[in-house]
């Protein structure tokens, strides 16, 4: 490698370094599950339980936080509701906000037209999440807090994280 191949190389990566502001958030350590399969996930919102099942065999239960708005069916972006339906696990968020994430499949086609006939977005991003640093602290008195999100405990998302699978069915009863 020539010098100035060497100097541009040097001058690229750190130009590429300073681009990249601070670095990023370290991926937490990750549980490991070897129960039987989790098969569905109910949740119940009247009762803030969540519930991961084996076939029909309760493995866990939950206590959860729903969105800041938690009667009704998620319709619109912005309205603090947490969907209910039937939806799918359908990515994993190591780096979250709220310490680790599990997406939740919402919009489904059924929400999408719902909100598009009446001219509005209907949102996105629902996740099971931890309650992250600033949890415990911004929403210390308010049982329900999220965007439209299902919140546990920081300990309690790393054990739904480790047991969940990617297209396991999620069911949000009223």
């Amino acid at each position: 490698m020539s010098i100035l191949s060497r100097r541009t190389f040097a001058i690229s990566t750190l130009a590429l370094l300073a681009a990249c502001g601070k670095p990023p958030k370290p991926v937490p350590a990750f549980n490991r599950y070897a129960g039987p399969p989790v098969t569905q996930v109910s949740i119940n919102k009247g009762q803030r339980r969540m519930h991961l099942l084996s076939g029909s065999s309760v493995i866990k239960s939950y206590d959860v936080s729903l969105g800041n708005q938690p009667a009704g069916h998620k319709q619109f972006s912005g309205d603090g509701k947490t969907p209910e339906g039937v939806y799918f696990i359908d990515r994993f968020n190591p780096r979250s906000a709220f310490h680790l994430s599990v997406g939740i499949s919402y919009p489904n086609p059924n929400d999408r037209a719902f909100a598009q006939a009446y001219g509005r977005d209907p949102g996105g991003d629902i996740f099971i999440h931890g309650r992250g640093p600033q949890g415990n602290t911004l929403f210390p008195q308010q049982r329900d807090w999220t965007a439209g999100c299902i919140a546990v405990t920081d300990q309690e998302i790393e054990e739904i994280y480790a047991m969940l699978m990617p297209g396991t069915p999620i069911v949000i009863y009223p």
